[in-house]
Parts: structure tokens; C-alpha cells; sequence
């Protein structure tokens, strides 16, 4: 079947997909210029959205596994767990 880490890829992408078209649609239709365009940026937000999702979630998801933080990581932690 499928690695444990292509199932925390995808779990983490179907996450990062909502959150990435949250905002973009938030972003389409609070900037009015944006959303007198808003029958063709919607459509443009869903594709942007599930195309860079794998991406960043492929970012992410190494993360999530405890085998990949040393101590020396878990005190200082990174860009994404602060």
C-alpha cells in the first residue's frame, strides 16, 4: 500500500488545500477590485489551490514525525512549529 509518510502527505494536504483556498477566496472577495473578477478568480483559486496543497504539505508533513526532530531540534524548534 501506501509509506507512512505519502499518508501524512496526504492527510497534511487535504488540510493545507483548505487553508490555501481560505484564504484566497477570503482575498478575492474582501478587495473589491478583486472581486468585480470574481467568476474567474474563484475557479483560478480552487486550481492554485490543489496544485501548490501537495507541494507544501509535502513541506509540512516531514514535521510530523517524531524520528526527524533531535533534541537540539525539539528546543529550538522551526520556521513552522515557532
Amino acid at each position: 500500500m501506501f509509506s507512512t509518510d505519502t499518508w501524512l502527505v496526504i492527510v497534511c494536504s487535504l488540510s493545507t488545500n483548505a487553508v490555501l483556498f481560505g484564504t484566497g477566496v477570503v482575498t478575492v472577495l474582501s478587495v473589491p477590485a478583486l472581486a468585480a473578477h470574481a467568476i474567474y478568480l474563484i475557479p483560478a483559486v480552487v486550481v492554485a489551490s490543489l496544485a501548490l496543497s501537495p507541494v507544501a504539505a509535502s513541506w509540512i508533513a516531514p514535521r510530523m514525525r517524531l524520528r526527524n526532530w533531535g533534541r537540539r531540534d525539539w528546543r529550538e524548534g522551526d520556521v513552522i512549529s515557532g
